[in-house]
């Protein structure tokens, strides 16, 4: 995802009520406003404009997000129409946010965005006019940052991009840190299952076994848990008769 500068993001509201009907910010709580805001400012301006990439899922209002991009100074690197060019075009466009406008998001545009945040992860914003829940609930199961229902008006625009950026980021730390937990407690099992063959083979006490791994490591100039696993790899090789 390329380099941009972070975007602030105080607490914000979505109309609790409108002429047009009653507008939901589901993956993000807001709190309600008494009346209609004024057309925010845009966005700050950053080195290199938020790059967004447009997903017509078949309600057809792209123009009118495009125009407030753009009155955003945000940069719209392009627009879509087929879901099974999410993945592609989000790899050779790069873009920094994905907005998806739809009646209710199709079965094929939420599995290609489950792909791409496999993939390719970043923000995503779904304005969809169903409030249907499986959708809401696959849409957010697929990674979609923030789901609006019947709620695109131009001027809320920016406060749910900010939104759905701040919710990804905060996503994203906890996902690096059980990521890392999970490293951590594979590298612990590699090490102790090496200590367990050292033991069983030289007749040597547990902290013995740990210390020569720990020489090892040391001579070699690597990871205590990278010596572990050549230890064990050693090990098969052995019983296998391959050494």
């Amino acid at each position: 995802m390329p380099t941009r500068t972070r975007i602030s993001v105080p607490r914000l509201a979505v109309d609790s009520a409108t002429p047009a009907g009653r507008a939901r910010l589901v993956a993000a709580q807001l709190p309600a406003e008494a009346s209609p805001a004024p057309a925010p400012a845009p966005l700050p301006s950053p080195s290199a404009p938020l790059r967004v990439l447009l997903i017509d899922d078949g309600a057809h209002r792209v123009a009118l997000i495009r125009d407030e991009l753009s009155r955003l100074g945000c940069d719209v690197v392009g627009v879509i129409e087929q879901a099974t060019l999410i993945h592609d075009c989000v790899l050779r466009l790069a873009p920094d946010v994905v907005i998806v406008d739809s009646e209710s998001p199709t079965r094929d545009t939420l599995e290609h965005l489950a792909l791409m945040g496999s993939r390719s992860p970043r923000p995503v914003v779904v304005f969809s006019e169903s409030d249907a829940e499986d959708p809401m609930r696959q849409a957010l199961k697929a990674g979609v940052s923030a789901y609006v229902v019947a709620g695109l008006r131009p001027e809320r625009l920016a406060p749910v991009l900010k939104v759905a950026i701040a919710r990804y980021e905060q996503e994203a730390e906890v996902r690096a840190e059980l990521e890392g937990m999970s490293a951590r407690l594979a590298q612990r099992k590699t090490i102790e299952r090496a200590k367990g063959l050292l033991m069983k083979s030289a007749g040597i006490d547990e902290d013995a076994a740990f210390q020569r791994l720990r020489r090892q490591a040391m001579d070699r100039g690597l990871a205590l848990h990278e010596v572990a696993a050549k230890v064990i790899e050693a090990h098969e090789l052995r019983d296998a008769g391959l050494i």
